[in-house]
């Protein structure tokens, strides 16, 4: 179980830090607009989807004698740690070659992350088939990474905000998760590796792309968990992108304070992962997906009506006291802890509900159907943050002036902010109530099968 859940430890803090911080990053620091900016995201996801079925197949089919799954976290390592560092620097040029160097080191940066999380993802279905401790697999797999991403943005918060650092920041921060990250994950591999030489073997067999999908397709409990998982994932990844920009730009959050307020977050998914997971073994998975949902939905329903703060010059705790700062601050910790517990079932729910689908095929390919699951997620997350790009290009969102140590806050327009608040708001809500439809039948197939 440790082992197990240190694995998805540095694909986890990259994802959070990637997710929370990078679009910011971009659009202040690189000096890139926010189309572009957006447009880079999208690259990682969509190249990170289509590398999945080529890994997922190429790992299928390895062999050697700590399995097929190994090795590949073991190889692709090295480059993902090295990417992390690289994709937080700054290189010199115009917007131009910034564009192009960014879209490389994006490409380095997720063909790493898909070798080692893919293989990895495919273990929990290989190295036993008990719906329970496939649960409490999954259940370890995302603690390991919601604490590293709060690790992470932890490492995020106190290198941004320390005074004694100079220059690029950023890129101090990007050097010191790249050793965490290529640490945890052999860990992970040496503690994993006499589970892995006994675990479940895939037929590897080899099939055309046409194959694949004809496969997938006729898999019913397949095409419903997918969903859900684009779904719940979008969502999510929707509300991490626009998150500082709904801090610093709509509520007048000072960068110094809201570089800490993705936290409480990170701590509440941790709280929300240990809830569901003991509310699927005792009660069911779906129960458990449809509380947390409600949860979600709620708090993204007040994020959206939030009161802007009391505007300052001041930041940190001279901010919080003017006039009705620190009642507002409160209950901003809380609805964000709200929204991380309900978004939590985001991480559990659909990785245990995988091991079901797998199972409906007789062959039971896990790594091809890991394959497709994160590509199909990832295809529709990138396609979710272009549409924020696009969207913020289109109410007018200017990008931020950085100098020498600072990054100074250009006030956003009306209609910028409230594109911002249905980002981080009415879009999510909607997403999350789709992927409670499509999952409403699903207690009663798994009684009649």
């Amino acid at each position: 179980m440790f082992s197990y859940g240190l694995g998805d430890a540095g694909t986890g803090l990259a994802a959070t830090q990637l997710g929370f911080h990078l679009f910011r990053f971009l659009t202040g620091w690189a000096g890139l607009p926010a189309l572009i900016a957006s447009s880079i995201l999208m690259l990682i996801k969509v190249w990170d989807a289509f590398n999945d079925p080529i890994i997922g197949r190429l790992s299928d089919r390895t062999n050697t004698r700590w399995g097929p799954r190994i090795p590949w976290m073991l190889i692709s390592s090295v480059p993902f740690s090295l990417a992390i560092a690289g994709i937080w620097w700054i290189p010199n040029g115009d917007i131009t070659q910034k564009t192009i160097y960014y879209a490389v080191i994006s490409i380095v940066l997720m063909t790493g992350y898909t070798g080692v999380n893919l293989p990895f993802s495919a273990l929990s279905t290989e190295i036993t088939e008990r719906t329970t401790l496939r649960t409490r697999l999954n259940a370890a797999r995302f603690t390991g990474s919601i604490i590293a991403g709060l690790t992470g943005l932890i490492i995020v918060s106190l290198i941004l905000n320390h005074d004694g650092v100079s220059g690029n920041k950023y890129f101090l921060m990007g050097k010191i998760s790249g050793f965490i990250v290529i640490t945890s994950v052999l860990i992970s591999c040496w503690g994993l590796a006499p589970f892995a030489k006994r675990a479940r073997r895939p037929s590897g067999k080899s099939e055309t792309i046409t194959l694949q999908i004809k496969r997938i397709f006729k898999n019913k409990k397949f095409i419903k968990v997918i969903s859900l998982y684009i779904l719940l994932w979008c969502a999510l990844q929707l509300m991490q992108t626009v998150a500082l920009l709904y801090l610093e730009d709509v509520l007048n959050v000072p960068t110094d304070l809201a570089n800490w307020v993705p936290i409480p977050f990170q701590v509440s998914a941790l709280i929300g992962l240990q809830l569901w997971s003991r509310v699927s073994n005792k009660i069911g998975r779906i129960v458990a997906l449809n509380y947390g949902s409600i949860l979600w939905i709620v708090a993204c329903t007040g994020a959206f009506f939030f009161p802007s703060f009391v505007q300052s010059q001041d930041s940190g705790i001279d901010f919080l006291r003017e006039g009705n700062n620190i009642y507002l601050f409160t209950f901003l910790i809380v609805l964000i802890s709200l929204i991380g517990i309900g978004a939590s079932t985001a991480y559990l729910i659909p990785w245990s509900l995988l091991p079901d689908a797998i199972d409906e095929d007789p062959e039971k390919p896990a790594g091809l159907y890991t394959a497709w699951m994160v590509l199909i997620q990832k295809i529709g997350i990138g396609l979710a943050v272009q549409l924020l790009g696009l969207l913020l290009f289109i109410s007018g969102y200017k990008s931020l002036v950085v100098d020498a140590n600072n990054i100074n806050i250009i006030e956003q327009t009306p209609l910028v902010q409230l594109t911002i608040r249905i980002c981080i708001g009415l879009i999510p809500s909607l997403l999350v109530i789709s992927g409670l439809r499509i999952m409403r039948e699903w207690d009663k197939e798994a009684v009649s099968t």
